[in-house]
């Protein structure tokens, strides 16, 4: 327990090693330490349904951070009928996922306009080719990845979240009628347009794809957790599982990037919002 608080310490802050530090030609001594916080990059892993979404959402409200939705992009490459979007499509109607080319070159083409020093990438990797590829973008970036949370709910709960969900797709805003409706059913809140199902939002289909993503995502665990970058957060609802997040976010980076209330005040939900780097340019 000791070294995790240690380690965290030390990934928040840049500390002198000696306490002498040198201006011009004149030594300083029983100099205080200089601090300099670092920026957050973190992977948001997850099944499908799980509440990537939501935290990605929740995160970016209370941290000064960018984000990346691999699920809003490929659903605006599908919607705009792009090349990529249309093998997508075909994939994720037979219960399939993306296949790592795809994935590979549509994230690492949007992590070219990141102008922002924290960032978080949502649902992307998922196998170890993808994570391989990503950790070589990043290096040659000098970008690397210092946090992975991976949300971890029951099969059940989520097989009831995706049978509620509806869908703004140009916005990628998501609903639930069970916490989350729209005020007017059928339609979004902000723009008044229909709200659609996803296609692959159905029970048969959605097993396949929690039993594909169990199967892809293990050996992916623990090649992060041999890094000492995972941390795993076990809840039923994103209410509980948020204000796990913040706290270690907190402890880990410190308060520097912080921008919102301390979790423990929100009383109701927040909107399910992926937002993808595409609706922050």
């Amino acid at each position: 327990m000791n070294f995790i608080r240690k380690s965290r310490e030390f990934s928040r802050l840049y500390l002198t090693v000696s306490n002498r530090q040198f201006h011009g030609s004149r030594s300083v001594k029983n100099a205080s330490p200089t601090i300099e916080s670092i920026p957050i990059r973190i992977l948001l892993l997850g099944s499908p349904g799980a509440g990537k979404g939501t935290q990605s959402s929740r995160i970016q409200k209370n941290f000064n951070i960018a984000a990346i939705s691999s699920g809003d992009l490929l659903r605006k490459n599908m919607a705009d009928g792009t090349k990529i979007g249309k093998i997508a499509a075909k994939e994720s109607e037979r219960g399939d996922f993306v296949s790592d080319d795809i994935m590979i070159e549509l994230i690492t083409n949007e992590l070219r306009f990141i102008n922002q020093k924290n960032w978080l990438l949502d649902g992307f990797p998922r196998t170890i080719n993808q994570a391989e590829a990503l950790d070589r973008t990043l290096t040659s970036r000098c970008q690397p990845i210092n946090l992975v949370i991976n949300l971890d709910v029951p099969e059940d709960v989520i097989l009831q979240r995706i049978m509620d969900r509806w869908v703004h797709v140009p916005s990628g805003r998501v609903y639930n009628l069970n916490y989350n409706p729209p005020e007017s059913f059928g339609l979004d809140d902000i723009t008044g347009e229909k709200l659609s199902r996803r296609t692959d939002d159905n029970p048969e289909t959605f097993k396949i794809r929690l039993q594909k993503h169990q199967k892809l995502t293990e050996p992916l665990l623990e090649y992060y957790s041999k890094r000492n970058l995972l941390f795993t957060f076990k809840e039923n609802t994103s209410d509980e599982i948020y204000p796990q997040i913040e706290k270690e976010l907190l402890e880990r980076f410190g308060r520097e990037h912080f921008k919102g209330e301390n979790s423990s005040r929100m009383t109701n939900n927040n909107n399910e919002n992926n937002i993808s780097i595409n609706n922050l340019r």
